[in-house]
């Protein structure tokens, strides 16, 4: 059964940069915030670069092969993998849950996510949640701009990793380098964007969505002790939610485990080796399809991997 390596797509944004070259891509220019790497999303689908489906982009193989994804159900392919360079600030946001999209934004996904650091500036920070004791002191500080004391701002570097649920604000901040791991969604309400203009004009915010979503007060998601399926030398599980589970591979000489079921998404984000004698670096995205069976990493090299 073959691998299914994907053809990534970009996304030029006010906020990018250039860093996605330094994986080996060819990006359209020094804006390009954003590498869409494994979707199936109608904003970008991914086409399929090898074997007897190249050509192929993943939503028709979703729709047409689901033995390949292990016959699972829903309407959609489940994630969204993404490398995310911020040169800039993004925008101060907050994505839904499953209930309010599929409520309010024509049956869409909601949007979990989780971010694991791939490179950042020296003393670069992020914003995951807020000071606010209540919904209405939430409402207040929003609508008075009174940002400094609002926002929750946190060192962060390169390594760690953070789960972002819906109803979180947050922001990845300028100098960051970020993999993305993510329901298939592209719904975010924007907060604050810093007054930015783009082509002329701000980029529209979305206050009403956002006080309906947002949760008062903060709560620091934290993380039990993970019992993960994949276990050998070198694997560390990251996150596992209701959406994903996520892992971090780290190879050096040769790592061995059984693919998972229904399917298992791979992002080399360090280094080069092999998978199964075929050769892969990093910038390469890939799915091991479902039934996939026995898996020998080899070489130096770090993946981030995940399944559903």
């Amino acid at each position: 059964m073959d691998i299914l390596f994907l053809e990534p797509i970009f996304k030029e944004m006010v906020w990018g940069g250039s860093c996605l070259k330094n994986f080996g891509f060819d990006i359209p220019s020094g804006k390009t915030g954003e590498c869409w790497a494994v979707s199936a999303h109608p904003h970008g689908d991914c086409a399929i670069r090898n074997g007897i489906y190249k050509g192929w982009h993943l939503s028709r193989l979703w729709e047409e092969h689901r033995e390949l994804f292990g016959n699972m159900q829903g309407d959609r392919f489940p994630l969204l993998v993404k490398i995310i360079d911020a040169k800039e600030d993004l925008s101060i946001q907050v994505h839904p849950d499953d209930a309010y999209a599929r409520e309010h934004e024509n049956g869409s996904l909601g949007k979990t996510e989780c971010w694991y650091v791939l490179d950042c500036d020296e003393d670069a920070t992020i914003i995951i949640g807020h000071r606010a004791k209540d919904k209405e002191e939430m409402k207040q500080m929003i609508e008075q701009k009174r940002w400094t004391e609002f926002l929750r701002e946190i060192p962060v570097k390169k390594g760690d990793f953070f789960q972002i649920e819906p109803g979180t604000l947050h922001a990845i901040k300028g100098g960051t380098l970020i993999l993305e791991t993510q329901q298939n969604s592209d719904i975010t309400y924007r907060v604050y964007d810093y007054d930015r203009m783009n082509e002329g004009s701000p980029r529209p915010l979305h206050l009403k969505q956002s006080l309906d979503v947002l949760k008062a007060p903060y709560i620091l998601h934290t993380r039990n002790n993970i019992e993960s399926p994949l276990k050998a030398p070198g694997i560390t599980c990251l996150e596992s939610c209701s959406c994903y589970t996520v892992w971090k591979i780290d190879v050096s000489g040769k790592t061995e485990f059984e693919a998972l079921s229904p399917f298992m998404i791979l992002s080399v984000v360090e280094g080069f080796g092999e998978i199964n004698n075929i050769l892969i670096r990093k910038g390469d995205h890939f799915i091991l399809p479902s039934d996939y069976g026995a898996v020998t990493l080899a070489g130096k090299m770090k993946l981030i991997a995940s399944t559903p």
